[in-house]
């Protein structure tokens, strides 16, 4: 008994984390189109393609939602849709325009979302190893999508503080090396 209720509450722990990063890839896929939107051009598409990737990604994780049998928890992906929506109402110095602060902030929390999307990916990797359902090759694809998707946001960060604050993006940048 104790062993199916272990099991059991583990599955449902599981459920809940990956509704919860599905909450996460909702929100930043509305957030990568909206940049697109705003900053992308056509010429580099650097933006579009990081907007497509996310939503890829998302797809991926409700793909992989379906295989352990997780239901999708309506309610979370909808606040989280929601809240996104939300955090366009913030001032940033401009009352009807945008501001070059608005896309430096944008910038950062999309990559603090790739950050917990990575972490995800490699929570499932180690899960692969026991569970047949997942496919550990997929997965260190997923990381290091993940992992590139950081360093073009990073790159983008450091380009659009320079334009806020003035300062050299040599002094903004601050490379570590990713734990992934």
């Amino acid at each position: 008994m104790a062993m199916t209720r272990t099991r059991r509450s583990g599955y449902t722990l599981l459920g809940i984390y990956l509704n919860d990063h599905l909450a996460g890839a909702t929100a930043g896929t509305e957030l990568a189109r909206r940049i697109a939107a705003s900053h992308g051009t056509p010429a580099d598409g650097t933006l579009q393609r990081l907007a497509a990737e996310v939503v890829q990604d998302r797809v991926t994780l409700l793909d992989i939602m379906r295989a352990l049998n997780v239901p999708v928890r309506g309610y979370k992906v909808y606040a989280a849709w929601l809240g996104e929506k939300a955090g366009r109402l913030k001032f940033n110095g401009h009352l009807l325009t945008r501001s070059r602060l608005s896309y430096l902030e944008e910038l950062e929390m999309m990559r603090l979302g790739v950050e917990g999307k990575a972490a995800g990916w490699r929570t499932l990797r180690v899960l692969a190893d026991s569970d047949k359902r997942l496919d550990s090759v997929q997965l260190d694809g997923l990381i290091a999508r993940a992992r590139n998707q950081a360093d073009v946001l990073e790159e983008l960060r450091v380009r659009a503080a320079e334009q806020v604050t003035g300062t050299p993006g040599s002094l903004l940048s601050i490379r570590t090396e990713h734990p992934y």
